[in-house]
């Protein structure tokens, strides 16, 4: 390979020989003018091929020189607008064929740079974080798409800008904003429409040795639905979610604060602990929905009767609380004692569910500070122990603290321990209260009565564990215990021969709702070889009509296996004679509040006279419950009841009292009760 300068060298010796020949050629022309006319033509000729030979090899060199000079040009523009699809070709063997090549390797380098600065632009285009490229003074040079939406500035807007001018913090400086900006933490930047969003916000140094690119590279993240999270986590950890009040450890911590500026002041402080009554039958009959819309429309007529300053609560469940600062203690149970009748009458209100009205009530338990308690724990407790009180005295009252009320509460939480063992350590024993016809005083049945035997307790009755049991959950578990139980006694007087008719057992809503309970029977009486026409279930008038389209249907179920059925504490709810046709209802039971005074109360006497005769009219036999004197039986007999039960025939009896009772009247066909006629029974009564 011939290099540039060599080929330069051949071309100029060609053309100064070609020259030189013209100029000999010349020459000799000028020294022979006498020369002929051929001879000057051939020297002219020799002389202009010369000069032209020269001439042509000079435009050939630089023609092709100015061709490569022309190829490198034009790759050189295009690879200077970015273009670098197009190799340049090394047409050449000298030094332009090896600056074509070494432009060709360029343009191949910048055709890789290109495509992993491309690569590296999609990458953090493709980001969800915001990218801050920035110089070691803090000017912007590159920001990716995803900073250029979070600060809704252009790539262009953004070149230049400070980084420290992106966020939002007027009591730092332009210094103490870049400092912080280095460091990993929130901060909130400042969008270019003046919107601020709270962002993650780190830094880092760009490590080069080039110092061109030396600088720091800042990624910002939006955290506005974390924030937002926080918030509403902050929010639920201290307010109910349903009520929007105070829920238990908000309340308790206003409360304790509330302590501490009643004690500071010497003034009084009044804890009200609210409970509804018999709440988890609206849950159990319309559905927990309905029970929560309850809550929510309780919580509103709550919070428009309080007087300002009151702070209200949700405890849990249907349990609320609130308190009163600020008063006199000289008349702070006056004060306490208003508020809660206003309470209990907003309460009184019907509530409207599911298209109906229903009536709730509640009890209320009130205690003092400082009289009571000065801490926020013992003030609830003690609040809650009134509470208690209340309830058990019927509800829908208010009560105040007194020492005595923690005795009871303590010991109301060892027996609804004790209770969830008491079967399996045999504790409960079924007692049978004799029904008697009053015509004759022969027993007819007998209703089973549940008694808790508890050891260190004594008899406890099912006043006092039967809310326990359904507190507990145990309520289920407890009724089939007691239909076994019944079972077992009926097949053994049956055994012996004597029948005690009709064996009456309290039935409860939730054993009623169970779907099982049907199917649990029919396969309980199989077991025992009873049959169900021996047996009868009380139900009373609140479970009837809790859901009556539902409760039908399984009563009829029932009726339809055998089993008697009847209305217990008749007169005590809310039927009507028009829903009482459509169950099949077999007797109706008056309540002994009605008998108890139906000698002294002429109202009383007219109910009672009037539920027998309605009872007749249906065809339902009348059974009056807590029969206690000779003058209550007369009354029932000459009204026509068709049985009594009650502490007039005796306690409620062991079964082997109730089999002795059942062979006595067997043994000697009369009444085994001495105040009644001791006729001999004919054929046709003992049918009867």
């Amino acid at each position: 390979m011939r290099s540039l300068k060599t080929k330069f060298a051949l071309a100029g010796a060609a053309i100064a020989v070609l020259l030189v020949v013209a100029c000999v050629s010349l020459a000799i022309l000028l020294r022979r003018p006498g020369g002929g006319a051929l001879g000057v033509a051939a020297v002219s000729a020799v002389g202009i091929a010369a000069v032209a030979a020269a001439a042509w090899l000079a435009f050939v060199m630089g023609r092709r020189i100015t061709q490569a000079l022309e190829q490198l040009n034009y790759s050189t523009n295009r690879i200077s607008q970015g273009d670098y699809t197009q190799p340049v070709r090394a047409l050449r063997d000298d030094e332009l064929g090896d600056l074509q090549r070494t432009v060709d390797q360029m343009r191949q380098s910048l055709a890789d740079t290109t495509i992993t600065k491309n690569y590296l632009d999609n990458v953090l285009n493709s980001m969800a974080d915001a990218v801050f490229v920035a110089r070691s003074d803090g000017s912007i040079k590159f920001t990716n798409l995803a900073a250029q939406r979070l600060t809704g500035a252009s790539a262009g807007a953004l070149y230049g800008r400070y980084v420290a001018t992106l966020l939002h913090a007027p009591e730092l400086s332009e210094e103490d904003k870049l400092r912080r900006a280095c460091e990993v933490g929130e901060a909130v930047l400042r969008t270019e429409s003046g919107q601020t969003i709270p962002v993650s916000f780190s830094g880092s140094e760009i490590e080069t040795a080039d110092e061109q690119f030396s600088g720091r590279i800042y990624v910002a993240r939006d955290i506005t639905d974390r924030k937002r999270a926080e918030r509403r986590i902050r929010y639920l950890a201290r307010y109910d979610a349903l009520t929007k009040i105070p829920n238990r450890m908000q309340f308790q911590h206003l409360l304790q604060q509330a302590i501490a500026r009643s004690l500071r002041s010497g003034t009084g402080l009044a804890l009200l602990y609210l409970d509804m009554d018999h709440f988890k039958e609206v849950n159990d009959t319309f559905g927990h929905g309905a029970g929560d819309r309850v809550l929510e429309a309780l919580t509103e007529r709550l919070t428009s009767t309080l007087p300002e300053g009151t702070i209200l609560g949700r405890l849990a469940g249907d349990e609320f609380a609130l308190f009163m600062d600020g008063i006199s203690e000289s008349n702070a149970r006056e004060i306490v004692r208003h508020l809660s009748d206003d309470i209990l009458n907003v309460v009184a209100q019907p509530f409207h569910v599911g298209g109906q009205e229903v009536f709730l009530s509640a009890s209320i338990g009130v205690a003092l500070c400082p009289r009571d308690a000065e801490n926020v724990i013992d003030l609830i407790r003690n609040a809650d122990a009134a509470m208690y009180y209340s309830k058990q005295n019927g509800g829908n009252s208010c009560a105040f603290y007194t020492p005595e009320m923690n005795a009871a509460a303590v010991e109301r939480l060892m027996l609804k321990s004790k209770l969830k063992r008491a079967i399996e350590r045999e504790e409960f024993v079924v007692a049978y209260m004799p029904k008697v016809n009053i015509a004759d005083g022969r027993i007819t049945g007998a209703e089973a009565l549940l008694r808790w035997r508890a050891p260190g307790h004594g008899d406890i009755p099912p006043s006092q564990f039967i809310p326990l049991a359904e507190e507990n959950n145990l309520i289920s578990s407890i009724g089939e215990w007691v239909l076994d139980r019944v079972c077992q006694d009926y097949a053994g007087l049956a055994t012996h021969g004597l029948a005690p008719g009709r064996i009456a057992l309290n039935l409860s809503l939730k054993q009623l709702r169970q779907a099982s309970f049907i199917l649990d029977c029919a396969s309980l009486f199989a077991r025992r070889g009873v049959s169900p026409k021996q047996l009868e279930l009380e139900i009373t008038e609140t479970t009837l009509m809790a859901d009556p389209k539902r409760t039908i249907g399984m009563l009829r179920e029932l009726a339809a296996m055998g089993l008697h059925l009847s209305i217990d504490d008749f007169g005590t709810g809310y039927s009507s004679l028009s829903a009482l046709q459509q169950f099949p209802i077999g007797t109706l039971k008056i309540d002994q509040s009605f008998v108890r005074d139906v000698n002294e109360d002429r109202n009383d006497a007219t109910i009672v006279r009037t539920i027998i005769e309605m009872g007749h009219s249906l065809g339902m036999l009348v059974v009056a419950e807590g029969v206690e004197t000779r003058a209550q039986l007369d009354f029932l007999k000459a009204a026509g009841c068709d049985q009594a039960q009650g502490q007039l025939f005796g306690e409620p009896c062991s079964i082997e009292a109730l089999s002795h009772l059942l062979a006595q009247q067997a043994g000697s066909s009369a009444s085994p009760f001495p105040f009644f006629p001791r006729k001999a029974l004919t054929g046709s009564d003992l049918r009867a």
